[in-house]
């Protein structure tokens, strides 16, 4: 019995780590998005709160920090020509999204962050599309 129970623990085991390995975002991706996107060096590259987060070097030489969603490979960058949604928009979508108690609302690039009450009651950490409003990540607030 002792034997059986020991194997089970050891195969969840391994299978809850192989679980974790398959859902950890890869970094090879975000760097080939970052470089088919034109950015000439890409410097830092760090998984922080949902998104992968860099320094690049744009056409005009100049550095700036830029994210990846690693669920599509979508590039945040507030220099782009894309048009970066207004305080009011954000805090629109979120409303309507079910969130409430909407405070330190903050942009970060082409990101907005915002501490919120879920839908479900929990007080959350949230991030924020700028170009469309969407919630790229949302994490319990245990702050």
């Amino acid at each position: 019995m002792k034997t059986l129970i020991l194997t089970c623990a050891a195969t969840l085991g391994f299978a809850g780590l192989a679980a974790a390995q398959a859902t950890m975002p890869d970094s090879q991706q975000a760097l080939d998005a970052l470089r088919a996107a034109g950015y000439g060096e890409v410097r830092e590259l760090e998984f922080d709160d949902g998104l992968w987060e860099a320094e690049v070097q744009r056409d005009d030489g100049r550095w700036g920090e830029v994210s990846v969603d690693p669920a599509n490979g979508e590039i945040f960058d507030a220099r782009s020509p894309r048009r970066l949604i207004e305080l009011s928009e954000v805090l629109a979508a979120l409303e309507s999204a079910g969130y409430r108690e909407i405070h330190d609302v903050d942009r970060d690039g082409a990101l907005w962050d915002a501490d919120a009450m879920g839908p479900d009651g929990q007080l959350m950490e949230l991030r924020i599309s700028g170009y469309d409003g969407r919630i790229i990540d949302a994490r319990p607030d245990h702050d």
